[in-house]
């Protein structure tokens, strides 16, 4: 009987966290993860020590060695690298592109989930770059890695509908799930010999960028419907956020109104049953909001609170 094939496994988040549960779960006559690679451990905060990332915790939880390089281009980690002798190298949210001396030392492939349809949304940010262009659909692609960002040829992908109420969050969950069980398929392809690489169409790629707490600023020229979008691409971080008066507010549950469009972008031109908001185009329907250090609220019992009156602007 053939020996199962030895992983080492890389990434750092939550989705590739459940990605690595899931693979070692899978563990027994086909695969075993041998090593896993993430980032180091991070200050908790406080002076309460450090924390490992989510794929550190898993892999602590069922004693696999463990690599947390600061520099991955160096000899020391090429070696240790090397020596968990790996058949496959498994990625997913790394964050680092990985050099060719890297690529090198699987025997058969150093593949990666991305949790888009490439080439669509490469890049840090894929989950939020769908939601904020209005996709119907998303999904994940494992592919083989090369020295360019989620560049490389693709095994296959598997897909699922974006749904209207679909957050950042949901839609994570969602792909992690969908990741791990398309790595296993991989992986069992791998097995036979059967992976078939099919290259990215280059001129169909789009990119996107890591998300930073500035983006979450809600610009209210923008229309209602991108205001709502970016509203759920941020939760459950950055969080859409603005200011009223001398408030910052977050914005965590909205609705595109149906409303013909009159005022000025920002401006509260309804409080009852439910505030309502101007946008550049078309208006917003504010359903939950959080005030700096408060509890989430409805943003009607959050103004009525305030006392704030129609005419009031947001972003000023």
């Amino acid at each position: 009987m053939a020996e199962p094939l030895k992983i080492v496994f890389m990434g750092t988040p939550g989705l590739a966290a459940h990605v690595l549960e899931r693979l070692v779960t899978a563990s027994g006559a086909k695969l075993r993860v041998v090593g896993v690679v993430t980032r180091p451990d991070q200050p908790r905060g406080r002076g309460l020590g450090t924390e490992p990332s989510a794929v550190g915790a898993v892999a602590a939880g069922h004693k696999i060695p463990t690599l947390k390089p600061i520099k991955i281009r160096t000899p020391e980690f090429l070696s240790e690298l090397k020596a968990f002798e790996p058949d496959l190298l498994v990625v997913a949210a790394y964050g680092r592109i990985l050099p060719n001396s890297i690529l090198d030392v699987p025997k058969i492939a150093p593949m990666n989930v991305h949790a888009s349809l490439l080439p669509r949304h490469r890049g840090a940010a894929p989950v939020e770059g769908a939601i904020l262009a209005g996709d119907a659909e998303t999904g994940v692609t494992i592919m083989r890695i090369v020295e360019r960002m989620d560049a490389g040829p693709m095994y296959f992908q598997r897909k699922i509908p974006i749904e209207p109420n679909d957050t950042q969050g949901t839609l994570k969950e969602k792909l992690a799930e969908l990741g791990a069980s398309a790595m296993l398929e991989a992986i069992d392809l791998a097995t036979r010999g059967a992976l078939v690489e099919t290259p990215q169409d280059e001129t169909m790629a789009t990119y996107t960028a890591q998300i930073e707490k500035k983006d979450a600023v809600i610009d209210w020229t923008a229309s209602a419907v991108q205001i709502e979008r970016m509203i759920r691409a941020y939760d459950p971080w950055p969080v859409a956020r603005t200011r009223l008066g001398a408030d910052e507010v977050l914005i965590w549950g909205a609705a595109v109104e149906d409303a013909a469009s009159s005022g000025s972008p920002g401006t509260l031109v309804s409080v009852k049953p439910n505030p309502v908001v101007q946008c550049g185009t078309g208006r917003l329907r504010l359903i939950e909001v959080q005030a700096a250090g408060r509890k989430r609220i409805s943003a009607a019992d959050f103004l009525r609170g305030k006392r704030i009156e129609v005419g009031a602007r947001f972003g000023a």
